[in-house]
Order: structure tokens, then sequence, then C-alpha cells
């Protein structure tokens, strides 16, 4: 009798649900469905930009990353400085592995005479690390050329938008490169390319060769007066950038460089990857 009163209750209450909500009345409630879409693949991988973390230590940050899911740790000196020994070196990745993280690239590192650029591609070698993310001087260009040709480095110059007055764009960093040795291109910047009038979807699309690192970011303007936000609260059109990184086979990183709060970003960081790995998987 309890069982049967039980299930007249179920009944009952399945059909006013539906009658209140304008459906017909129905015995049972369908069962939910069980399959999903696949998720979308992807050439390109998640990291994170060291920068992000510019006020917190390197165990905060690998605990932030471990618990995001993300793998990837573009390296800055603040978290292994560049006169490291050899066996600092060593523990720096052993705590990362710790962690599931990987430094994939080191900087970005500023260069403004032929020895720091020296310093720099020595550091990247001994980190163990093929790609440098670098802002040369512009005259130094050259110099940079015969050490990409003597290391075999990838070197990704970091543009800034209107903020400082060199490489303020993509289109900028690729007039400079375009005739230096192939292994020279840009970390392209999305937000700051952007924040300087230009489309980052467009420029991707036509300088992709040259890309060898992407700083993920969102903004609020097209103009220098436009500030970081979470992404996905700003102008730029993220479901247009994921399918242009597969149109272009873009299999490098997509390192989100977090700029806002940065004394306590993490929930906005939480928030950035969150939207950034559902567009990934939707688009």
């Amino acid at each position: 009798m309890e069982k049967s009163r039980r299930t007249f209750l179920k009944k009952s209450l399945a059909g006013a649900i539906l009658l209140g909500t304008g459906g017909m009345a129905h015995a049972e409630l369908p069962e939910p469905t069980k399959s999903k879409a696949p998720k979308s693949v992807n050439p390109f991988h998640l990291g994170m930009a060291g920068f992000t973390f510019a006020k917190f230590d390197l165990d905060t940050t690998l605990k932030t990353l471990e618990r995001l899911d993300v793998h990837y740790l573009c390296i800055k000196d603040f978290h292994l400085p560049f006169n490291s020994t050899d066996e600092q070196i060593k523990a720096f990745h052993e705590k990362c592995a710790t962690h599931k993280v990987t430094g994939y690239a080191v900087g970005p590192i500023y260069m403004k005479s032929e020895a720091e650029i020296d310093r720099g591609f020595e550091y990247a070698k001994r980190v163990g690390v093929k790609t440098i993310v670098g802002v040369p001087n512009y005259e130094l260009l050259p110099y940079v050329d015969k050490k990409v040709k003597e290391y075999d480095f990838n070197y990704a110059i970091h543009l800034h938008g209107p903020d400082i007055k060199i490489y303020p764009d993509a289109t900028d960093v690729w007039e400079h490169t375009k005739d230096l040795d192939p292994r020279i291109g840009m970390c392209l910047d999305i937000g700051h390319d952007l924040r300087n009038g230009c489309d980052p979807v467009a420029d991707l699309k036509k300088y992709h060769t040259r890309v060898f690192d992407m700083h993920i970011k969102d903004v609020t303007g097209s103009t220098k007066a436009g500030h970081a936000i979470e992404l996905g609260r700003g102008k730029i059109d993220f479901p247009a950038l994921i399918k242009m990184m597969r149109k272009v086979k873009y299999t490098g990183m997509c390192s989100l460089e977090y700029e806002k709060d940065m004394s306590d970003p993490f929930m906005g960081i939480a928030e950035s990857i969150g939207y950034f790995k559902a567009v990934s998987d939707i688009v």
C-alpha cells in the first residue's frame, strides 16, 4: 500500500510540474539523456604565463596550476632567476613535475644589449627549453638572428600594444622579422594586439607561420584605455579565435596572462581558464 502511495504521489507531482509550466501531464517524467556531444579536438595546448603570478611564489603558482588542470608554464625569472645554478634549475623542474607542470619557455625577457641577449640565450639553454619569449630593441634584431642560428631556438617577440614604443602589434613584429631567420617570430598577445586597434583573429590568420607562442587575455576595449578583464567578459571573440587556431593548425601554447587583480587573481584566473576550456570544447 505504501509503495502504491509513493508511486501515485510521484506521478501526481510530475503532472503538476508539467501542467504548471504549460505542458501536458504524463504519467512519468522522461529519462534524462545520457549522451554527450564529443569534445572538439584542438591542436593547441593551454598553459599559463608566469607573469600572472608576479606577486606569488613558485609553490603557490604550481598548486594553482595543478588545481586548474593546467600543465604548461612560461617561466619568469622571478621564479627561476637568471643566475640559478644547475642544481637549482634541476630542483625547479623536479618541483614542477610533482605538480604535473612542464616549463615550456622562458620570458618575456627584455633585452637592451648584446650582453643581455647572450645571457638570455644561455639561460634558456641551461633551463632546457627551446623557446624564448623576448623583447629586444629593434637595432639588436640582427644579433638575435645570429643567436637563433647558433642555438636553434624559436624566438617569440612579445608585443605590448600602445604601452611601450616597440612592437605594439602583430604587424609591427611581422614587418621587423619577416626577412630574418624563420625561427624569429612573435608571442601573439591577443589583448595588447586588440588594444592597438588590431584584430587578433585576422592577425593570427595572416602571420601564423611566425606565431610561436600566444598570451591569452581579454580586454575591455580596442584602445589604450582598454584594460584586463576575465575571459569572456571583454571584446575578444574567443570562438572565432579558437576556430582560427584550428584552421591554421596552430600547435603551440595558449597561455593565460591574467593581469587583473594581481594581488588576488585566483577567482578571475579560475573563471578565465574555465571559460577558455569550455569554449574550446564546444565551438
